[in-house]
């Protein structure tokens, strides 16, 4: 009869872990593969759906980094979305500057605007920090109205820049290349948010979020942190927005509204706050749901829409990021019985 000694249970215990990132590696690059293939076999409008779907993505998980990991509540980051978007729209259409460049410009004036905002934001908590950048994205179309900025915002007219075309000759249409592009910027914003929120600078910003008290205790500079955590999650939403200027081809004031952040907002709970890979779930939730909720009855579109989200609500009161992980536990508790009665059969 085979016993097992503590050599060999040690061994097993060291192996689930190594298994599991094994299992995870082969999930992330069969979807990376499966993400490269989609666009080659869909059709021009769902690949631009999907490219937008990877914008608000960016978008919430900027947010996520503010209110899920630092605990910042915010309601006007449709604001910054309007900024990333005018700095890359004014770049190309006035500048000449390439799409590629205006990414990066539109997260540095993003990361300042959201710095600067961050400062005066230190001594607002709660509802009140709300209101502030509830604020901030009222006044936002209106600022991009303002008459001495007509020259470089376009005003109530707005800016129409050109899709850019697929670099080397590659044989692929506008809309696939902008997909790709995308995926591109994607999965290097969500390496740095993984990188971040795992780095000292991260369990500050938790730490700061879990007991602010007890951090400056520890140490840990509140008005350098928060205000941080604020630009960097205004750079997220800036990027995004200049992406959402190159892909649309297109920025107004009166696409900016505060229903923007609203929707935003409804992503971040959707996808699950604090949890990174919610914000793909979100960004379909409020790209693809409106569509569903139209195609049921165009003139209740939105009364249909907020009964799904109520009813989401209720089924996932903690989002995607709640009901994922009871169904592993379920699956676990399932995987331990068979276990069990495998190893009695024995």
């Amino acid at each position: 009869m085979k016993t097992d000694t503590p050599t060999t249970m040690l061994a097993a215990q060291n192996d689930k872990p190594s298994n599991a990132r094994m299992w995870r590696l082969l999930i992330a690059l069969s979807l990376l593969a499966f993400l490269i293939v989609l666009p080659l076999m869909s059709k021009n409008f769902f690949v631009f759906q999907l490219t937008l779907a990877m914008v608000y993505a960016i978008a919430i998980l900027g947010l996520n980094l503010l209110t899920g990991f630092n605990g910042q509540f915010s309601l006007g980051h449709g604001a910054f979305y309007a900024v990333g978007a005018y700095t890359a729209a004014i770049l190309m259409d006035q500048g000449g500057v390439s799409y590629v460049w205006t990414i990066p410009a539109a997260g540095i004036v993003c990361f300042i605007a959201g710095f600067l905002f961050g400062l005066p934001a230190l001594r607002l908590e709660g509802t009140y920090l709300a209101l502030a950048t509830f604020a901030l994205a009222v006044a936002m179309p209106q600022i991009l109205k303002f008459s001495p900025f007509e020259h470089w915002t376009g005003g109530v007219q707005g800016i129409v820049i050109m899709k850019p075309d697929a670099p080397f000759g590659l044989k692929i249409s506008q809309d696939q290349w902008l997909y790709y592009f995308t995926l591109v910027v994607l999965m290097l914003m969500f390496a740095w948010a993984y990188n971040l929120v795992g780095s000292r600078t991260g369990r500050a910003m938790k730490a700061i979020r879990d007991n602010p008290t007890a951090a400056k205790a520890m140490g840990i500079n509140l008005s350098l942190f928060k205000s941080l955590t604020f630009g960097v999650s205004a750079l997220y939403v800036g990027v995004a927005g200049a992406l959402s200027a190159i892909v649309v081809q297109f920025v107004a004031p009166d696409s900016f509204t505060f229903a923007l952040s609203v929707v935003l907002f409804v992503g971040l709970v959707v996808g699950g706050v604090g949890w990174i890979p919610g914000a793909f779930f979100g960004a379909l939730f409020i790209l693809f749901v409106p569509h569903f909720a139209e195609g049921i009855s165009k003139g209740l579109a939105g009364a249909v829409y907020g009964i799904m989200l109520i009813l989401l609500i209720f089924v996932m009161p903690s989002g995607a990021a709640g009901l994922l992980k009871l169904l592993f536990d379920r699956f676990a508790i399932v995987r331990r019985l068979i276990e069990g009665l495998s190893g009695r059969k024995r």
